[in-house]
C-alpha cells in the first residue's frame, strides 16, 4: 500500500499543476476585506450576494483568518455584494458582473470603516459550537463546556470525538495509544516525563480548545501512529487590558487559573498562571494470580491492599506579540510547568504452592509497605516570525522552540514476612533525569495560481536525555547499603532531520480538492547502553487527502497516512522498577519503531436548524507493533539477586495489529433552549503475533450530553460516558462509566459566574475488574477508585473590549475568553 501511495503522490506532486491547468472553472466572486484604518484583515466578516432588485441574499459566506473569501458556483449575471461585521459600517458594492465559462469577478481589497458609534456594553449571543468538523481536524471548544470546567485536561479529552480515556488517564486516539501531544502547536518535554500526570496538571479552565488530527499532512512530524492532539491554551489579542480569574473547589480536586492580557496598537502581552491539586485519595486493590511451573506445581499469589495518592501541578506562561508591520509578526513565549505525585500503601500478600495432587506444599504470608514519588519541572520557550508577502497566501514562517525538563522518580519498599522466619527485605531507588528538546523549523507557502498552492519546509529536532540511578538494598539490621549492580547512569541522544513538500489543488472542474504530500525524516540515535547499538534509519512518509464539498453544509473526505512511533527513553531505559517485587517493570533498549498505514473516510453535514452530523470510518495496519507485554518467571535474577514468582513487564515489538473502526457524532437543538449531543466510537482490533495466539477484541465508547438554557444567564448540563470492556493482547481491559451534572449562573452583565458540579453523585467508587494472562499464569484484578465529587466554580472577567480590529480579534464569547482562532501550530509540527 505504502509503495503504491508513494508512486501516486509523486505523480500528483509532479504533474498537479498541469492537471489544474487543464480543468475549467465556474463563475465566482472573490475578494479580501480589510480594516480601513489599521490595514489588518477582517476575519469572520459576513459577505452576502443579492440578485439585483432582491432584498434577500441567495448566497454568501464568512471571510477566513486572512480576510479572504471566494464564492463559487455563481451563475452569470449582475449582482449586489454587501460586507458587514460588528463594529464596522456596512459596505455595499453594486453591479458586480459575473460572466460565463469561466469567469471570476475579483473585488480586490474591500475597506471596512469602523463604526463611530461608541459601544458601552457588547453582548454577542452567538458562540462557537462545541464541536467543529474541519477538513483536516476536529476542534472541541472547551470554553463552552460546563461539566468539565472544574476538572483538568483529562476530563475535557473524555468528551472529544474519537478520543478514549481510561480511569487512570491513559489516552487513545482512534483506539491507538501512540498519540503525539502538542501545546499551542508546539512540542513540550513535559509530556515525555509522564503523559497522564501532565494532562492532569492542566486545568480545564485554562483550555480554549482541543484539536484532533487523525490524518496529519506532510507538514506535521511523522511521530504518533494514532495521530496528533493539540491543546490550545487561552490567549487574547483584543485591544486594551483584559483578563479572567477561574476557581474551582471540590471534594476530590481543586484548581484555579488567572489570565491577563494587555494590547496597545501593534504590541501585546499575555500572561497566565494555573494550578491544581488532587486531594488525598485512597484506592483499594485486590488481585489473585494462579500460575503453573514446569513440574506441574500450582502457585497462587493473593495481594490485598490500599494506597493513598496525591497529585499537584501548576503552570505559568508569558507571551509577547509584536506586529512589526501589517505583514510581519514576531512572537516570543516562555512557560514553566510543574507536576508531581506521591503514592503510599500497605499490601497484605499470601503465597501458596500446591503439587499436582493438590497437596499444599508451602505457605508464605507477608506485608509490604511501599512509597513512590515523582516530580517534573519543565521550561518551554519559543521565538516565531511570520512574513506575509504581497501575493495573497504567500507566507514564510520561522520557529525556534526549546523545552527543558528535570524529572525525578523514587521509590522505597519493605517486605516483612509473617511466616517462614525470613528476615525483612527491601530496596529504595532514586532516579533523576534530564530531557532537552530543541526544534527549529522553516515553512514556506507559495500560491502558484488562485487554485494551486505549493508548501515546503524543513525541520531539525535535537533531543538529549540523561539519566542516573542510585539503588540501595535493606540489610538485616535495618540500614541500607548501596547496590552497585543497580546503580548506573546513561545518556540518550536522538536527532531528526526532516523536509517536506505538499500541494493543494482541484481537479475535474473543482469537483475534487486534493492535497498530496511527501515528508522525509532521517533519524540518528546514540545511547550508552551496554552491548546495544541503535542503527540510524530513513523514513519516507507519504500522505494524501481527497475532499469534495457538496455545498457549504455538506462535505466528504478520504485520507491516507503513513506514520511511525519511535520508542521513547522510558521504553528503552533498562532501569528495573522493583517497588513491587512480584510485579517488576523495565525498558527494552532493542525496540524498533512502530510503522502504521491508515485510511480514513469522513462525512460532515450541518443543517439550517443548527443541527450537525459527522461520520468517520478508518482502517489502520501497524507492523512492529509496540505493546506492553508481561512474562512470568518462577525465579528472576536481576544483577545477582533472585526474585520469585515475578511478572516482568516491558514494551516489545509484537507482530502486527489491524484496527477497523468508526465514529458517529450528532448535535441536535431539540428546541431553542434544549440541546442534545452524542458521540459513539466503535473499534475492532486484531493482533497477529508470531509464537503467540492471535487476539481479536471489540470495544466501544458512547456518551450523551444534554444542556438547557434557562433564560440568558442560567444554564444546566448533564453528561454521561461509557467505555466498554475489551479483549487485549494479554487479557481484558476494564469497563468504565461516569456521569457529571453542572449548573452555571451568570451575573454582572455576564462578567461573573458561579457554578455547581457533581461527578458520580450516587456512587463512591468506580470498580475496575480486569484479567491479565499469559504463558503459565492468569491474574484477576479488582481496583476500587473513589470517583465521586461535589464542587463549586467561580469565574470573573475584567477589562474593556475595544473594537479596533486587529488580526485574530474576536468579540465577547459567551462561556470563554475573547480568543483568536487557534494557531496552525507554527512550523512543521
Amino acid at each position: 500500500m505504502r509503495k503504491a501511495i508513494l508512486i501516486i503522490i509523486s505523480i500528483l506532486l509532479t504533474y498537479s499543476y498541469n492537471t489544474y491547468a487543464q480543468g475549467g472553472a465556474k463563475g465566482s466572486i472573490s475578494g479580501k476585506v480589510t480594516d480601513a484604518n489599521t490595514k489588518q484583515p477582517v476575519d469572520y466578516a459576513t459577505v452576502s450576494i443579492f440578485k439585483q432588485g432582491s432584498t434577500s441574499p441567495f448566497n454568501g459566506m464568512s471571510t477566513d483568518a486572512k480576510g479572504s473569501f471566494k464564492i463559487d458556483n455563481v451563475p452569470a449575471g449582475d449582482y449586489k455584494v454587501t460586507v458587514d461585521f460588528l463594529g464596522y459600517q456596512k459596505t455595499t458594492i453594486e453591479h458586480v458582473i459575473v460572466g460565463g465559462n469561466p469567469s471570476t469577478s475579483v473585488l480586490n481589497n474591500i475597506l471596512l470603516q469602523p463604526s463611530s458609534k461608541q459601544l458601552q456594553t457588547v453582548n454577542v449571543v452567538a458562540k462557537a459550537p462545541i464541536i467543529e468538523n474541519r477538513i483536516d481536524k476536529t476542534v472541541y471548544n472547551a470554553a463552552n463546556d460546563l461539566t468539565s470546567q472544574g476538572g483538568v485536561a483529562i476530563d475535557v479529552l473524555k468528551k472529544v470525538p474519537q478520543v478514549t480515556v481510561d480511569i487512570d488517564g491513559n489516552v487513545e486516539l482512534q483506539g491507538n495509544a501512540n498519540v503525539r501531544f502538542l501545546i499551542n502547536g508546539k512540542p513540550s518535554s513535559i509530556f515525555g516525563a509522564s503523559l497522564a500526570d501532565a494532562l492532569q496538571a492542566i486545568p480545564a479552565s485554562q483550555i480554549k480548545s482541543i484539536e484532533v488530527i487523525t490524518s496529519p499532512g506532510a507538514r506535521y512530524d511523522a511521530a504518533g501512529t494514532g495521530g496528533i492532539i493539540n491543546i490550545i491554551l487561552k490567549d487574547n489579542k483584543v485591544q486594551g487590558i483584559n483578563g479572567s480569574i477561574n476557581l474551582a473547589a471540590a471534594t476530590r480536586r481543586e484548581n484555579g487559573s488567572f489570565n491577563f492580557s494587555a494590547r496597545k496598537g501593534n504590541v501585546g502581552i499575555n500572561a497566565f498562571f494555573s494550578g491544581n491539586a488532587q486531594l488525598n485519595t485512597t484506592v483499594l486493590s485486590n488481585s489473585t494470580r494462579t500460575s503453573t511451573d514446569a513440574d506441574g506445581n500450582v502457585s497462587t499469589l493473593a495481594q490485598n491492599g490500599s494506597a493513598s495518592s496525591k497529585r499537584s501541578g501548576y503552570q505559568s506562561g508569558l507571551s509577547f506579540n509584536w506586529s512589526i508591520t501589517p505583514k510581519d509578526e514576531f512572537t516570543a513565549t516562555v512557560g514553566f510547568n510543574h507536576f508531581g505525585n506521591s503514592n503510599a500503601g500497605l499490601t497484605n500478600q499470601l503465597q501458596q504452592q500446591y503439587n499436582p495432587a493438590n497437596t499444599l506444599l508451602s505457605t508464605l504470608a507477608s506485608a509490604r509497605n511501599s512509597d513512590s514519588r515523582f516530580s517534573a519541572n519543565a521550561v518551554d520557550w519559543s521565538l516565531a516570525y511570520k512574513k506575509n508577502f504581497k501575493t495573497e497566501g504567500q507566507t514564510l514562517e520561522f520557529l525556534f522552540n526549546s523545552s527543558r525538563s528535570n524529572n525525578t522518580s523514587r521509590y522505597s519498599q519493605q517486605q516483612d514476612y509473617l511466616t517462614g522466619g525470613y528476615p525483612s527485605t527491601g530496596s529504595r531507588a532514586n532516579n533523576p533525569g534530564k530531557d532537552r528538546e530543541t526544534n527549529v523549523s522553516l515553512d514556506y507557502v507559495q500560491p502558484v495560481t488562485k487554485s494551486f498552492t505549493l508548501e515546503t519546509g524543513a525541520k531539525v529536532v535535537i533531543n538529549n536525555l540523561s539519566n542516573s540511578v542510585v539503588t540501595d538494598s535493606l540489610l538485616n539490621d535495618g540500614s541500607y547499603i548501596n547496590n552497585a549492580d543497580q546503580t548506573y547512569g546513561f545518556n540518550y541522544k536522538r536527532n531528526i532531520y526532516a523536509a517536506y513538500v505538499s500541494a493543494t489543488f482541484s481537479v475535474f472542474n473543482k469537483f475534487l480538492d486534493l492535497k498530496p504530500g511527501l515528508r522525509n525524516e532521517y533519524t540518528t540515535t546514540t545511547a550508552d547502553f551496554q552491548n546495544v547499538t541503535i542503527p540510524s534509519y530513513n523514513t519516507l512518509v507519504p500522505s494524501m487527502v481527497l475532499s469534495h464539498k457538496f455545498n457549504d453544509a455538506q462535505s466528504i473526505k478520504l485520507s491516507y497516512n503513513y506514520r511511525i512511533e519511535r520508542p521513547d527513553y522510558r521504553d528503552v531505559n533498562p532501569f528495573y522498577n522493583i517497588s513491587d517485587p512480584y510485579n517488576i517493570s523495565t525498558g527494552n533498549p532493542n525496540l524498533k519503531p512502530e510503522k502504521s498505514n491508515s485510511l480514513e473516510l469522513g462525512f460532515n453535514q450541518s443543517f439550517n436548524s443548527g443541527a450537525s452530523f459527522s461520520a468517520n470510518v478508518f482502517y489502520r495496519h501497524n507492523s512492529d507493533d509496540l505493546q506492553d507485554y508481561s512474562t512470568r518467571y518462577d525465579v528472576l535474577t536481576i544483577n545477582g539477586r533472585d526474585y520469585y514468582d515475578v511478572l516482568l513487564s516491558q514494551r516489545a515489538n509484537i507482530g502486527t495489529q489491524t484496527s477497523v473502526g468508526g465514529n458517529l457524532f450528532a448535535s441536535v437543538p431539540v428546541t431553542s433552549k434544549f440541546n442534545l449531543r452524542s458521540n459513539v466510537f466503535l473499534i475492532s482490533r486484531n493482533n497477529n503475533n508470531p509464537g503467540i495466539a492471535n487476539v481479536t477484541g471489540f470495544g466501544y465508547r458512547i456518551n450523551l450530553n444534554a444542556s438547557y438554557q434557562f433564560g440568558n444567564d442560567l444554564t444546566a448540563e448533564a453528561f454521561g460516558n461509557y467505555n466498554s470492556s475489551q479483549r487485549v493482547l494479554q487479557g481484558t481491559r476494564p469497563q468504565f462509566f461516569f456521569y457529571n451534572f453542572a449548573v452555571r449562573k451568570q451575573f454582572m452583565d455576564k462578567k461573573a459566574s458561579i457554578g455547581l458540579m457533581a461527578t458520580n453523585p450516587f456512587g463512591l467508587y468506580v470498580n475496575q475488574r480486569s484479567v491479565t494472562e499469559g504463558v503459565g499464569f492468569r491474574q484477576l484484578n479488582l481496583r476500587q477508585l473513589p470517583f465521586q465529587s461535589f464542587g463549586i466554580t467561580l469565574s470573573y472577567k475584567f477589562g474593556k473590549l475595544e473594537f479596533s480590529k486587529n488580526k485574530g480579534e474576536r468579540g465577547n464569547n459567551e462561556g470563554g475568553e475573547n480568543m483568536p482562532s487557534a494557531p496552525e501550530g507554527g512550523g512543521t509540527k
